[in-house]
C-alpha cells in the first residue's frame, strides 16, 4: 500500500472494511470501481473498462458510472446477487486539506433495499434471519425496510423452518458466520442453497445483546415487554436482523416502531410441496403470478392491496371469528356495486403509502415523493365518507384505523411546490410563503435579474456598442461581453476580465456590487431551501406510526373490494366455516382453470368428507379425465375459505383445517442425488409424520415411480395407515391408477371408491369430467396415448398386448405378453400368471354388491364394467 497515491490508499483501506461488496467510490461526477470490482462490474453492468497507470507495469483496472444516474446499476448489481457498498465525499473539496475525506455512507444488499428501481410494487423484500436455539429449535426473523414489516416467530425443527422460510420466500437469509451449512439438515441446506446468504458474527446471535438492540429500537423494558420472553430463538434471530439492517444502511430507521410476535400455529401450515403443487402464488412450470390463485384473484388497486393478498393467501388464518370478519366484509361489499366502485377509484388515486413511509423515515424521499404522499391524502376524507355507511365489524374497524392526516398533508401543501424538481440541491421546491427570509432572498433574486437586463440596456445606450452583452460564467461571474471590432468605445470605467478569441470580458463596480448580492442570495436559496424540505420531512417522518397504521388499512381494505369482486364476476359462495371435521362442496370448481378460455365447460363436482364415514376418497379413473383438477380444487376451495374469500362453488361448508398436505407429481433432483421415487417417498412420509385429524391430504398416484408390485403394497399401506392411526385420521383424497386400491372400500368402514366418469365411442374416449361413486374398469391409457399423437402402429401393438394380458399372461407354458401375429412362441416358462383369472375377479367383484343400494347409474355403470372385464 506504500507505494500506491494518496487516493489509492484511501482506496484500499475503506475497501478492506467490506470485502463482500462491491465499492461504488465517489470521485467528482462519478463513482470508480478499481481492480477486482472493476473487472466483476465492468462484466455484470457492460460498461468499459479501463486502467490507470497504462504502460507501468502497475497498472489497475478500473471503470465507473455517473453519480446522479447510478440507480440502474446499482439495481442491475443488486439483481445479480451483489452487495453495492456507497462511498461518498464527506467534506467539501474546497475546504479539504490534501485527500477529500470519504466514507461509506449505505451498503445496498439485496434483502435491504427501498430503491424503487429494484423492488417490485406486488411484492414484499424481505431479509430473513435464522439462529438455531436449543435441541432443534430455530428462530425465525423477517423484515421488510421498504414498508417497515418486522416479524418473528419460532419453530420446532429445521423442516419447519425450511416451510416457513420458503413461504417468507426471503431476497437474502442472514446466518450467523459460525454456522456452518453442511451441518445443517438436507431441507434446511436445500432452501439455502437457492438464496443469498450473508453472514453475521456469533457474537451478535446472542440473547444479551439481542435484547440490548431491541428493546433500544423499540423502547421495551424487556424481552417479556416486546412478547419474546418465551421465544429465545426467535429473540436472537431478530437481533441479528436489526444489528444487519443498522450496521449496512447506516441511517435512523425511525418508520420500524414494531415487532409482530406470531406462532405457527394462528395459521393454516403449508408445506412448501403444497405451495409448489398448489400452485398458491406462483406456477410450477415457470414460476410466474399469472396462473396461479394469486393471479387469479388478484384485482387489487394499490400495491400494498396486491402485497397483503399475497400474504392473505401464503398464511390462511385457523381462528373461526378472524375468518368470518372477513367473510362477511366481503359479502358486505359484494351487495353493494356501486359503493365498492366509488371506493376502487379511489384506492387507483393512492400511492404506495407503506414504502412511502419508509423512504421518508430513511430520509431518502424527495420532494415528489412528499407531493405524493399529500395527493394520496387528499383522497381519504371522500374514501372515508363512502367507507362511513357499511355495517360489517371488519369495515367498521377499518373506518377507524384509517386516518385521513390532515395535518400532514396541510404540512406538505404549505411548504412543497406542486411540481418539485427531482434534485433536492438545486432550489425551486419549498412553495411560496412557507419562510420568510426564503421570500425575501428570492425577490432579491428577481430584482437582480432585473437590474442585469437594465443594466444591458443602460450600457448599450452609453457606449453605442449595440452587439454588447451581459454574460454570467460559474467560474467568472457577471461580465460585460465586447467584441473585438468595438473595442475602441469601451469607457475608461471598464475592468478588464477576461479574454476571448474574438472578443473581451469587462466588469464595472456598479455590476461587481450586484454580482455578489444576487449570486450571495442564489447560493443562500438554494442552501435554505435543503434546511427547510429536510425539516419537514423530518416532521413528516415523526408521523410514521399512523401513516403505516392508515397504509395497513388501505391495504386490507383493498384486498376485501378484491376478492368481492372476484366474487360477484364468477358467481362465487360464501362459504359457512366451523369447527367440524366436515368438507361439504355442492357444484365446485377449481378456481384458475374455470378462469381460463379453454374451449369447454367446466364441469362442477360435488365433495363430502368426513371423520366418520368420509375420511378417505379413493379416485381412480384415467389419465386427463379430471382427478389432479378435482382434488386441487378441494384444497384450494378450502385455502380460499381459510383466507377469508368466497369459493367457486353453489355450496360450501368448510371445517377448518389445521394443514394442507399434497402429494403430487415429482421431478427428479439430480443435484440432491434424490430420484423421483425417492422424493415421492420423502414427502409421504413428511405427511404421514406430521398429518393429524383436522388435516386435509390430497396424496395423488403415489407408488407409481416404482414397480407395480412395490407400488401397490406402498399405496396400499399408506391408505391404511391414515385410515387407521388414531393420531393420523385426516381427511383425504387418493387418487391411483392402481385398481386393487378400491377393494380397501371392502375392508375399511371410511374409505368410499369414486371414479372420474367416462364413455367410449367407435374406440375413442369421452371424458366426461363428472365425479361419481364407484371404481374405475381400467386406465384407457392406450386411448390416452392416441390422443396424445402416439404412432398408429404403436398404438395397434399396444392393443394387442393389452389383450394378451387380460387373459392371462401365460397360455400353455408361454408367455402371452409378447405374443404377436408377427412372432413364433418362445420356450415354455416356469413361471405363474401375475393376476388372477377374470372369472375370479368377476365373482369377487359381485359378491362385493349391495343391490338394495344400487342406484339406475351405478347399476348401468357397474354393468359396464363387468361387461370390460370378461
Amino acid at each position: 500500500m506504500a507505494d500506491q497515491t494518496p487516493m489509492m490508499r484511501q482506496y484500499l483501506e475503506i475497501k478492506s472494511g467490506y470485502p463482500d461488496a462491491i465499492l461504488f467510490f465517489r470521485m467528482g461526477d462519478f463513482y470508480e470501481m478499481f481492480l477486482d470490482d472493476a473487472l466483476t462490474a465492468s462484466r455484470i453492468l457492460d460498461i468499459a473498462l479501463t486502467s490507470r497507470n497504462k504502460g507501468s507495469g502497475d497498472e489497475i483496472p478500473f471503470c465507473g458510472v455517473p453519480f446522479h444516474s447510478a440507480s440502474p446499476y446499482i439495481a442491475k448489481l443488486i439483481e445479480s446477487g451483489r452487495k453495492v457498498a456507497i462511498c461518498e465525499q464527506v467534506e467539501d473539496p474546497k475546504q479539504a486539506k490534501g485527500i477529500v475525506r470519504r466514507e461509506v455512507v449505505k451498503v445496498v444488499t439485496p434483502g435491504l433495499l427501498i430503491e424503487t428501481e429494484s423492488l417490485s410494487p406486488d411484492e414484499n423484500n424481505y431479509l430473513l434471519a435464522l439462529s438455531q436455539g436449543a435441541g432443534t429449535t430455530w428462530g425465525c426473523a423477517w423484515l421488510d425496510l421498504s414498508t417497515g414489516e418486522f416479524r418473528v416467530t419460532e419453530l420446532a425443527g429445521a423442516a419447519a423452518a425450511a416451510g416457513e422460510a420458503a413461504c417468507i420466500a426471503p431476497r437474502e437469509v442472514l446466518l450467523a458466520d459460525t454456522l456452518e451449512l453442511d451441518d445443517l439438515p438436507a431441507d434446511l441446506r436445500a432452501f439455502l442453497g437457492e438464496r443469498i446468504v450473508s453472514r453475521a458474527p456469533g457474537w451478535v446471535f446472542e440473547r444479551d445483546y439481542a435484547t440490548s438492540l431491541l428493546c433500544g429500537q423499540f423502547g421495551a423494558a424487556s424481552a417479556e415487554a416486546l412478547g419474546l420472553g418465551a421465544m429465545p430463538a426467535g429473540l436472537v434471530a431478530a437481533g441479528a436482523a436489526l444489528y444487519y439492517l443498522r450496521e449496512n444502511r447506516k441511517s435512523a430507521i425511525p418508520h420500524i416502531r414494531d415487532i409482530k410476535v406470531y406462532e405457527r400455529t394462528e395459521h393454516l401450515a403449508l408445506d412448501p410441496a403444497t405451495r409448489r403443487n398448489l400452485e398458491i402464488t406462483a406456477t410450477m412450470a415457470e414460476g410466474k403470478k399469472a396462473g396461479s390463485l394469486l393471479g387469479c384473484l388478484d384485482r387489487t388497486a394499490t400495491a400494498m392491496g396486491a402485497r397483503r393478498l399475497k400474504q392473505w393467501l401464503s398464511y390462511p388464518l385457523v381462528g373461526l371469528e378472524p375468518i368470518r370478519r372477513r367473510l362477511e366484509a366481503v359479502e358486505e361489499l359484494l351487495e353493494a356495486a356501486d359503493l365498492r366502485e366509488e371506493l376502487t377509484a379511489h384506492l387507483r388515486e393512492i400511492a404506495d403509502l407503506e414504502r412511502l413511509n419508509g423512504r421518508i423515515g430513511m430520509a431518502s424521499a424527495s420532494g415528489r415523493d412528499l407531493r405524493a404522499l399529500h395527493d394520496s391524502l387528499r383522497r381519504l376524507p371522500q374514501l372515508l365518507e363512502r367507507l362511513a355507511p357499511l355495517q360489517a365489524g371488519l369495515l367498521h374497524s377499518l373506518a377507524g384505523t384509517i386516518d385521513p392526516l390532515d395535518d400532514i398533508r396541510a404540512l406538505v401543501e404549505r411548504g412543497i411546490v406542486e411540481s418539485p424538481p427531482f434534485s433536492l440541491r438545486e432550489g425551486g421546491i419549498i412553495a411560496t410563503g412557507h419562510n420568510a427570509e426564503l421570500d425575501e432572498l428570492r425577490a432579491i433574486s428577481h430584482e437582480g435579474k432585473g437590474f442585469i437586463a437594465r443594466l444591458e440596456a443602460q450600457e448599450k445606450a452609453r457606449t453605442g456598442i449595440s452587439t454588447l452583452k451581459i454574460r454570467y460564467n460559474r467560474v467568472f461571474g457577471y461580465s460585460i461581453e465586447v467584441t473585438k471590432s468595438n473595442l475602441g468605445s469601451v469607457p475608461a470605467d471598464y475592468i478588464r476580465r477576461q479574454t476571448l478569441a474574438n472578443a473581451e470580458r469587462f466588469i464595472t463596480e456598479e455590476l461587481k456590487n450586484y454580482e455578489e448580492k444576487v449570486l450571495g442570495a442564489e447560493e443562500r436559496i438554494c442552501d435554505l431551501e435543503y434546511a427547510l424540505f429536510q425539516e419537514i420531512r423530518e416532521q413528516v417522518a415523526a408521523q410514521a406510526e399512523r401513516i403505516c397504521r392508515t397504509a395497513d388499512g388501505l391495504a386490507v381494505l383493498d384486498v376485501l373490494i378484491s376478492l368481492a369482486i372476484v366474487a360477484g364476476e364468477r358467481n362465487y359462495c360464501k362459504p359457512q366455516m366451523d369447527d367440524t371435521d366436515v368438507i361439504d362442496i355442492r357444484d365446485g370448481r377449481h378456481p384458475v382453470i374455470e378462469a381460463m378460455k379453454l374451449g369447454e365447460r367446466f364441469v362442477p363436482n360435488d365433495t363430502r368428507l368426513d371423520a366418520d364415514e368420509n375420511q378417505i376418497l379413493m379416485i381412480t379413473g384415467p389419465n386427463m379425465a379430471g382427478k389432479s383438477t378435482y382434488m386441487r380444487q378441494v384444497a384450494l376451495i378450502c385455502l380460499m375459505a381459510q383466507a377469508g374469500s368466497f369459493v367457486p362453488a353453489a355450496e360450501a361448508r368448510i371445517g377448518i383445517a389445521d394443514r394442507i398436505f399434497t402429494r403430487v407429481g415429482a421431478g427428479d433432483n439430480l443435484a440432491r442425488g434424490q430420484s423421483t421415487f425417492m422424493l415421492e417417498m420423502m414427502e409421504a412420509a413428511t405427511i404421514l409424520r406430521n398429518a393429524g385429524p383436522r388435516s386435509l391430504i390430497v396424496m395423488d398416484e403415489i407408488g407409481r415411480g416404482t414397480s407395480t408390485f412395490d407400488g401397490v403394497s406402498i399405496a396400499w399401506a399408506v391408505a391404511e395407515y391414515i385410515h387407521d392411526t388414531p393420531g393420523c385420521r385426516a381427511r383425504t383424497l387418493f387418487a391411483t391408477h392402481y385398481h386393487e386400491l378400491t377393494e380397501l372400500a371392502a375392508t375399511r368402514e371410511r374409505i368410499k371408491n369414486f371414479t372420474v366418469a367416462v364413455r367410449e365411442w367407435n374406440d375413442q374416449v369421452i371424458f366426461l369430467r363428472t365425479i361419481i361413486p364407484g371404481g374405475a374398469s381400467h386406465s384407457y391409457g392406450i386411448q390416452v396415448a392416441r390422443l396424445a399423437g402416439m404412432p398408429a402402429d404403436v398404438i395397434e401393438r399396444a392393443k394387442e398386448i393389452l389383450r394378451n394380458l387380460e387373459h392371462g399372461e401365460f397360455e400353455e407354458g408361454a408367455p402371452r405378453l409378447a405374443k404377436s401375429k408377427k412372432s413364433q412362441p418362445q420356450a415354455p416358462s416356469p413361471q405363474f400368471s401375475l393376476f388372477e383369472s377374470t372369472e375370479d375377479q368377476l365373482r369377487l367383484r359381485l359378491k362385493k354388491l349391495s343391490i338394495a343400494t344400487l342406484t339406475p347409474l351405478e347399476a348401468l355403470n357397474l354393468l359396464d364394467e363387468l361387461k370390460r372385464m370378461v
